[in-house]
């Protein structure tokens, strides 16, 4: 067997990557995309390698003379690489095809081993390597029947949304039998290019190859064994998160986006698993090309919009693209010191200076803390505001509401502004909220958080909302967000989401059951210590075996699931764990008892 790989084109969209140098000259993790690949093949103990080279084929061929591979390597020179597509680099070595079994590979995939070592032990001769559709890929597509046998190639011109579900991605990979390369693809091959030309693509031989009655080629699906095809910046960025072993860092630094990687498992993000439900989706999708086209209303009428949802007055409510943005301006306004409790939620300290911040850390074992707590601590302190989460992130910590009414009388007596970050309070048993007429119209002093993105579970929405009867503050912050701050989408959730409210309490229902199967599963893994939680997610603090780091790593690698490490944050040897659905949580409790 041998194998043949297709260098020869300029990589035009990688930029100022490929200026000097070839597009499998790129370099992942610090290892070129060709010195990788020839060292998976290299373990297959193939007879030779064959490469067609073009751009920068003088060069190519330098750095691999310092390659230290095995396996012997042949060069095949494509004088018109930037006149031809890839059909006539395949047809240069076309003769060497008619030799022996072939693994036919282009330059610019990344893969684990597992990838080839699938296609080479697999006892069909013939075989197309693809992977069921995700939104990340783009080129040629194939239907496939029972048996895999190739229905349709299908280019991007005839590709179909609606028809996602059966397609599945050509990886440009294959395994040609000799005979099948002797007596079908390269006499195809050799009548395709006479008669169409040498601007054009090997797959759409292929293409006509199975249309006939005797085609042997056969797809080989796989499934779960990691690859990427590298065609511009994005994709250099993404497999860099993926095939390198800084993956757990670079994951974590993306803050999302995880779309991207439909095999990840994401526990370290909080978001609601069990709202929206399918009704509301399918409100949003019914109005989404006209919410797609038209400009969203201007601050006050999505101002009014969250008043009529959270039942408070228009002037006490502010809208933001997230919490985030809230939370943003809210610091600008913070002139003096600031009082929050750590570990806990560093958007809020991070805005601000350094001297700024003065922070109360409790000395339980399990990070809990009351209002007398916080009261005897920052009574001497001249702080100018107090920075409750509640629940708090990431320990889960919860303070009672009627506890909570006190702490605000207290700040108001002293006049500190209170802010009282909810993000997380519908997920408690409790449940209660700080956005009423009457609590913030008595409390001048107290500034209302709450993220819609995490509770009610559409943070690709970006909405979050600020309350105060504070209305110096309010007009302040009101200065700080643009006419449009939000778009169409999070305007229309907002405009329909009080016809949900019976299914978002069912969700949460829901929600706090299944904590408490996952809390009761958890507390059953021996190396985990769980520490109580009325959010989203669980503080555990990790007795043995691991460190955080180790877990964390080990999980993502083996397994595809994303957790927080909190060691740093907490000072220990702490994770944190979203509580998603029953399935995804049984997941990582499988994963958890076999490590």
């Amino acid at each position: 067997m041998q194998a043949i790989i297709l260098a020869a084109g300029m990589g035009k969209r990688l930029g100022e990557y490929t200026q000097n140098n070839t597009k499998c000259m790129v370099r992942v993790g610090g290892e070129t995309l060709i010195e990788r690949v020839l060292g998976q093949l290299d373990k297959l103990h193939l007879s030779r390698i064959i490469i067609v080279i073009g751009y920068k084929g003088a060069e190519l061929k330098e750095y691999l003379s310092g390659v230290s591979i095995k396996t012997p390597l042949v060069f095949v020179e494509n004088p018109i690489y930037d006149k031809t597509n890839n059909i006539y680099s395949l047809y240069l070595a076309k003769d060497y095809m008619r030799e022996q079994e072939t693994l036919l590979l282009e330059s610019d995939i990344i893969m684990e081993d597992a990838v080839l070592k699938k296609l080479v032990n697999h006892p069909y001769p013939d075989l197309a390597l693809v992977d069921k559709y995700e939104s990340w890929m783009d080129g040629t597509v194939v239907t496939i029947d029972e048996e895999n046998r190739i229905q349709r190639f299908i280019p991007n011109s005839q590709f179909r949304y609606e028809e996602i579900p059966d397609y599945y991605k050509t990886v440009n990979i294959y395994k040609f039998s000799q005979a099948f390369s002797e007596h079908m693809y390269v006499p195809f091959l050799e009548a395709y290019s006479s008669a169409l030309g040498n601007n054009e693509y090997y797959e759409q031989v292929l293409r006509v190859i199975t249309m006939l009655d005797n085609s042997t080629l056969r797809a080989l699906p796989l499934e779960g064994e990691q690859w990427y095809e590298i065609d511009d910046i994005q994709d250099l960025d993404i497999a860099e998160s993926i095939f390198t072993d800084k993956q757990y860092d670079l994951l974590c630094s993306r803050y999302g986006g995880y779309w991207r990687y439909p095999h990840l498992l994401d526990f370290c993000y909080l978001v609601n698993p069990y709202f929206p439900n399918q009704r509301l989706r399918d409100e949003l999708a019914a109005s989404f090309n006209r919410l797609l086209t038209e400009y969203p209303s201007g601050q006050n009428v999505n101002n009014l919009l969250a008043a009529k949802d959270f039942g408070v007055k228009q002037e006490y409510i502010l809208v933001g693209n997230g919490a985030a943005e809230l939370i943003k301006a809210l610091t600008t306004q913070m002139l003096g010191k600031v009082g929050v409790i750590r570990p806990t939620f560093e958007e809020y300290p991070n805005r601000l200076m350094p001297e700024q911040v003065v922070a109360y850390e409790p000395k339980r074992s399990d990070f809990r803390y009351t209002v007398d707590d916080l009261m005897a601590y920052f009574e001497d302190k001249q702080i100018w505001s107090l920075v409750l989460i509640n629940p708090d992130n990431p320990t889960g910590n919860y303070i009672p509401y009627d506890d909570c009414l006190r702490l605000a009388q207290w700040c108001q007596e002293r006049e500190i502004v209170l802010v009282i970050d909810e993000s997380f309070i519908d997920f408690s048993c409790e449940h209660p909220t700080f956005l009423k007429n009457a609590v913030l119209s008595q409390n001048d002093h107290l500034v209302v958080v709450k993220s819609i993105s995490k509770s009610y579970g559409v943070p690709g929405l970006r909405l979050g909302v600020l309350a105060t009867s504070n209305q110096s503050l309010m007009m302040n912050l009101r200065r700080e967000m643009s006419i449009w701050n939000i778009n169409s989408f999070g305007e229309f959730f907002l405009q329909i989401l009080g016809k949900y409210e019976k299914a978002y309490a069912q969700a949460m229902e829901a929600f706090r059951e299944e904590r408490s199967h996952f809390v009761k599963a958890l507390e059953n893994i021996p190396y985990l210590r769980v520490l109580l939680s009325e959010a989203n997610y669980v503080l555990c603090e990790v007795k043995e075996r691991f460190t955080p780091r180790e877990l964390a790593v080990r999980l993502l690698r083996e397994y595809g699931i994303l957790i927080k490490d909190c060691s740093q944050k907490c000072k220990g040897n702490y994770i944190r764990l979203a509580v998603r659905d029953t399935a995804d949580n049984n997941q990582l409790l499988i994963a958890l008892r076999e490590l």
